[in-house]
């Protein structure tokens, strides 16, 4: 401040002719004798500790610099604010102070804490802690950084497993129980938002329990004080991190301070006591009695290199050199009367003897000057600068010397989520580590998992859960599953939802090949007995089976096994149309053309009987209409389904969760019903009859063998409906085309393979004698 107010009054540019003056006070960062020394200050006392003068007399401050803590700020603001005398603090950081109502005088070049607990909270979660401990100074400054920062920590999901504070005038079992309380604690990172004063006592306790390897993050009251940066104190804080105070290069403030001399101020004992200290030696002349190590006034501070002498990271004395400067400037705009909205208006109105605190306010309002280091000054409307900070952190240089680097900025100017930056510099952590700590409840959860909190603790602290089936998180910590859209399917890390594999009955896979296989070998065989019926169409056994009847049910029988071939593949609207009603028809054929064989062959034994011509009414004609109208009613239920509600490809996505099964959804149940029930009747039907003409006296009695293959017919699909409705997916169709292919085979071996056998390998029994005999 001296250094400030030599250098304003030697220059010509600012208040030219005019010289200021102050006086210093003591107040020892105590609330009491801060309000004691500020009205001094402003009633013109010389003498302190006279109480006995009233507050009557004129001021004789324009503007008081300081405090340095909060709470004597707070006590000095609120006493001076109403008598309107302006006050600039150069580290009362409490954010309370901002409030204009309460405090309207006051101005500050230290950033409000507002800023800094938000910068302290964005540090935390840029390294991803999110269980940290909390430690403050038990005043204004402490409580209200900390309540900030604890408040905006909760909105960024940050948890703080402790918070304690202390203040230096405490009994030490205050201090022991929050040293117990970091012991016993699980968070590795700790945030102090402490004066320096609370902090050292606190290093000296954690140094003496040998508590070390944890990672502080700290305020800009301590985290560049050198008188904590030891080597002792680096055993406990090295590698701390924390927001400071932008730091500055004053020139010519080292010169300045090089050349203070005891000679040129004798009465100065804090001269006089800073000198004795430094050199070790005294400066008190004793009568009588022989001095030890005497000053020789031959000392030098150049050869001295200690924090008096350190210019080189200025940053609470840049702060005082601008609020000077800030207070210059004001009384300058006031003496030329320079209009904070005019800067050209330069002219003499105000009586320079008598000026008033309440005018240099006004000014100070609007007060914006750049530092000849070129750092920009001007408050907003509560008083407060733009905030910035430098984030700095503890690490040893080569001579293993405590070294604040700079690593980081914090510009509350800036937009939001640009306003913190790193620089490229690597960061040395705790106990000397490269990696970053880490600081968390619970470890973070993978995706494919979601948080499920633990009953009772914060939110920070969770269990993981994995994702259900069908759900997925593709984030680490996610707090919920999200299901994934129908035609997808979580994959086995349920981390990404993938396409279901669509099932369907192919061509390509083994099943398929082999259901065609048969399918083609049952219709060669159809048409292979066609061929031999027809070559030997002019034998008995051909002529006595009804050739007609035979080559219409050979012709079924092919059409049959064929249909089996549309149940395979992508279903489409033409393939699920034509699968059920090819079906349907092509098997109320064939039954129909076995009853007709049948009929005819009850017929037939009826009609020798004496008297008996029923044969006329089952000649060839009435046959086929029989066959033709069963065949009909078989169509017209089909006809009707197809207009009404047809099969159509669907998607089923209900019957299984993981994939998707391609098939054919009926339309209309009904008629899928009626189409087999009226299979089932024409079946049963045939075989009712054929099981009454088995025992007819015939050395080949066809009767027999339609018996036996209706049996097979009929206990194929009754055993089809169990299988049909339990098979999964594609077996579904496949047992559906098995019992299609079952029941043709059946059909066509037990009607058509004694005939064959006796065609081509027992020529001598195919002769109408063998066949009219009773042997």
């Amino acid at each position: 401040m001296m250094f400030t107010i030599e250098e304003i009054n030697n220059s010509t540019e600012i208040l030219p002719g005019i010289s200021l003056g102050y006086k210093i006070y003591d107040a020892c960062a105590n609330i009491p004798r801060s309000i004691k020394a500020v009205l001094d200050l402003v009633n013109g006392q010389d003498n302190e500790f006279n109480s006995d003068m009233s507050c009557t007399k004129q001021s004789s401050v324009l503007s008081v610099i300081g405090q340095t803590s909060s709470s004597p700020m707070i006590g000095m603001a609120t006493t001076i604010g109403p008598l309107r005398v302006p006050v600039i603090s150069h580290l009362a950081s409490c954010a309370c102070l901002s409030n204009r109502k309460e405090f309207p005088s006051f101005f500050r070049t230290v950033p409000s804490d507002y800023y800094q607990s938000r910068a302290l909270v964005q540090l935390v979660k840029h390294f991803r802690w999110t269980w940290v401990g909390a430690i403050r100074s038990d005043d204004d400054y402490g409580n209200s950084g900390m309540s900030t920062f604890v408040h905006t920590a909760l909105q960024e999901g940050i948890c703080i497993e402790y918070s304690e504070s202390f203040s230096r005038t405490d009994p030490k079992k205050k201090i022991l129980k929050v040293i117990e309380v970091i012991k016993q604690s699980t968070a590795k990172v700790i945030v102090a938002f402490m004066a320096q004063g609370e902090m050292a006592i606190l290093m000296r306790e954690l140094l003496l329990q040998n508590i070390t390897g944890l990672q502080w993050v700290g305020s800009e009251s301590w985290i560049t004080a050198r008188n904590l940066a030891t080597d002792n104190g680096f055993k406990v804080l090295g590698g701390a991190i924390g927001f400071a105070i932008v730091s500055a290069v004053i020139p010519g403030l080292r010169e300045f301070l090089l050349q203070i001399h005891p000679s040129d101020k004798p009465d100065n004992m804090f001269v006089k006591e800073f000198w004795e200290i430094v050199f070790g030696c005294s400066l008190t002349a004793q009568i009588g009695a022989e001095i030890k190590n005497p000053c020789t006034g031959n000392e030098s501070l150049t050869e001295i290199n200690n924090p008096y002498t350190d210019v080189s990271e200025l940053r609470i004395s840049n702060n005082v050199y601008k609020a000077v400067y800030a207070v210059a400037h004001s009384l300058h705009n006031l003496l030329v009367c320079e209009d904070r909205n005019n800067p050209i208006s330069i002219k003499k109105c105000w009586n320079q003897i008598n000026l008033e605190p309440w005018q240099v306010l006004q000014y100070l309002k609007g007060v914006n000057f750049t530092t000849k280091i070129g750092e920009r000054v001007f408050f907003d409307e509560n008083g407060d600068p733009t905030a910035r900070y430098e984030l700095v952190n503890w690490q040893l240089n080569k001579n293993g010397a405590t070294e604040f680097v700079v690593v980081g900025y914090y510009d509350a100017s800036y937009p939001e989520g640009q306003q913190f930056k790193m620089n490229n510099i690597s960061i040395i952590w705790t106990d000397n580590q490269h990696q970053v700590p880490t600081s968390v409840c619970s470890t973070s959860c993978l995706p494919g998992t979601r948080k499920a909190v633990q009953k009772g603790k914060p939110i920070c602290c969770f269990d993981c859960i994995p994702c259900a089936e069908g759900e997925v998180s593709t984030k680490t910590d996610s707090t919920d599953c999200i299901k994934c859209p129908l035609d997808y399917w979580s994959n086995v890390k349920k981390d990404q939802c993938i396409l279901k594999n669509i099932e369907f009955l192919s061509y390509g896979e083994i099943l398929g090949m082999t259901l065609v296989t048969f399918s083609l070998i049952g219709a060669a065989v159809s048409v292979s007995v066609a061929v031999i019926f027809f070559s030997y169409r002019d034998t008995p056994i051909v002529k006595a089976n009804n050739s007609e009847l035979s080559f219409l049910l050979l012709f079924s029988l092919t059409l049959c096994f064929l249909c089996s071939l549309t149940f395979i593949g992508v279903p489409s609207d033409w393939s699920c149309m034509l699968r059920h009603t090819a079906f349907g028809i092509t098997f109320v054929l064939c039954i129909s053309c076995i009853l007709g064989k049948t009929v005819v062959v009850l017929v037939a034994f009826r009609a020798t009987l004496p008297g008996n011509n029923m044969m006329k009414w089952f000649g060839p004609t009435q046959q086929r209409i029989s066959v033709c109208c069963f065949t009909l009613i078989q169509v017209m239920i089909c006809t009707l389904w197809l207009i009404l509600s047809p099969p159509s490809p669907s998607k089923n996505i209900q019957s299984y969760k993981e994939k998707i099964i391609l098939e054919c959804d009926l339309g209309s149940k009904i008629a899928f019903y009626t189409v087999l029930g009226y299979i089932g009747l024409l079946s049963a039907m045939c075989f009712l009859l054929s099981f009454l003409a088995r025992k007819l006296p015939d050395n080949f009695n066809e009767a027999k063998y339609i018996t036996f293959s209706m049996l097979i017919f009929c206990a194929v699909w009754i055993t089809f409906i169990p299988a049909y409705i339990s098979s999964p997916g594609k077996y579904t169709v496949a047992v559906e085309i098995f019992a299609i292919l079952a029941s043709s085979f059946g059909l066509l071996l037990c009607i058509f393979a004694p005939k064959c056998y006796v065609i081509l390998f027992k020529p001598n029994k195919n002769t109408k004698k063998h066949l009219m005999s009773k042997n």
